[in-house]
């Protein structure tokens, strides 16, 4: 399961909150699955359940009225859970992915819009090691409870269900994480794990219409939303294809190995190391994002006319956006193992064409309604006609 961030958080990755997590089997099964059903007319009732020490849901229907699912133990799944909180039962802590990837001290985030106790995901203990994902996880008390003001209600079958403020969007690309895959359709998914289409505004209080043909369970490169913070899920088969640290390491020397040079300064140019990534080097390629020319760095282009970080190409004068380039390093965005030949625009991370494609043209959920492409790399929102751009470089003159 990865954040949308190059290899590491800005700030490095420490202890559950990384830009990477891997699920592994439990020793001990720690799963639990709804068992018994209270409808309770006082607090102090309900609070007494609620100290049992099982697991359990709060559905408050009103000030007299309150529905608590207990859950029990089950031996067969094991639960994480993944949140903004850092106390114990998160497993995971996920921050708002800031974009382009600046350093956190430059860039707080005033108030977050992710849940302190986001969702929860339960592996099946036994092949094929089936993944779930429910919306909210439990607390310290090993409850989750859904107030007065939350959208919940009551299933013809008689369980009850309900969302969370921001809700939990999931969607499932067609065709698998590869290189033929195509956006699917966002949906959002209840606290027991039923599919729903979206809300006409991410805290709304009409839940959307229930979509029987679909599931809850996690594909590989399965988009995972909370609202701040979007989750790519990666199988172990799926990675297993992937390429890998090395693969994009010697497709960097590789690269650099043909010597490209600045058609203009006919210097040489090259990748930095992986570890370097975010100092920019004096032999760092440069591009043109609006024509694709890679350069080396230069002072000249400026026009009086253009933004600040615009220039004129001196090889086709097209005026764009010049950044230096930066090799995208987390190797499980790939979908394809093919060299890296376009870059995003306007963040300059560079990836294979499919890939490039791929990201493109998925719909990332920005704020409480809007959608955009971003960059995987650093989540920069992608500009220009086809937000990527593929790139020119010029092999050495003897």
């Amino acid at each position: 399961m990865l954040v949308g961030y190059n290899g590491a958080l800005p700030n490095g990755d420490r202890g559950r909150r990384k830009s990477r997590f891997a699920l592994y089997k439990r020793p001990k099964a720690n799963g639990v699955k709804p068992s018994t059903v209270h409808v309770i007319s006082t607090p102090q009732a309900s609070k007494a359940i609620s100290c049992k020490g099982q697991h359990s849901i709060s559905y408050t229907l009103s000030r007299n009225q309150t529905v608590v699912v207990e859950y029990t133990h089950d031996k067969d799944t094991d639960m994480f859970q993944v949140g903004r909180s850092t106390e114990s039962p998160i497993d995971f802590v996920v921050t708002d992915t800031i974009s382009g990837s600046q350093n956190n001290d430059e860039a707080q985030i005033t108030q977050s819009t992710i849940s302190r106790f986001a969702c929860r995901i339960v592996c099946d203990r036994n092949e094929p090691y089936t993944a779930r994902i429910f919306a909210a996880g439990f607390d310290s008390s090993k409850n989750i409870f859904l107030g007065e003001k939350a959208a919940k209600w009551k299933n013809p079958d008689g369980h009850m269900d309900g969302l969370t403020t921001n809700g939990v969007l999931v969607m499932h690309p067609r065709g698998g994480f590869t290189e033929e895959s195509q956006p699917g359709v966002w949906r959002e998914i209840s606290v027991c794990g039923d599919v729903y289409t979206l809300r006409e505004t991410r805290s709304a209080q009409q839940r959307g219409k229930l979509v029987e043909t679909e599931t809850n369970v996690l594909q590989d490169g399965s988009l995972i939303d909370l609202c701040g913070a979007t989750l790519l899920w990666r199988t172990a088969d799926g990675l297993f294809h992937t390429p890998t640290q090395k693969h994009i390491e010697a497709l960097r020397q590789e690269i650099n190995a043909a010597r490209p040079q600045c058609p203009v300064g006919l210097n040489t140019l090259a990748f930095p190391s992986i570890n370097r990534k975010e100092v920019v080097e004096e032999k760092q390629p440069w591009a043109y994002l609006s024509c694709g020319h890679v350069h080396g760095y230069h002072n000249w282009g400026h026009r009086s006319d253009t933004e600040a970080n615009e220039r004129e190409c001196p090889m086709c004068r097209t005026v764009g956006p010049y950044v230096p380039l930066w090799l995208g390093c987390e190797a499980g965005f790939y979908v394809d193992a093919g060299p890296p030949t376009h870059a995003f625009t306007p963040c300059g991370h560079v990836c294979s064409e499919k890939s490039a494609k791929y990201w493109s043209q998925i719909p990332l959920p920005h704020g409480t309604h809007a959608f955009h492409a971003a960059c995987p790399f650093c989540a920069t929102q992608l500009l220009g006609e086809q937000n990527c751009i593929k790139l020119i470089f010029q092999g050495p003159v003897d």
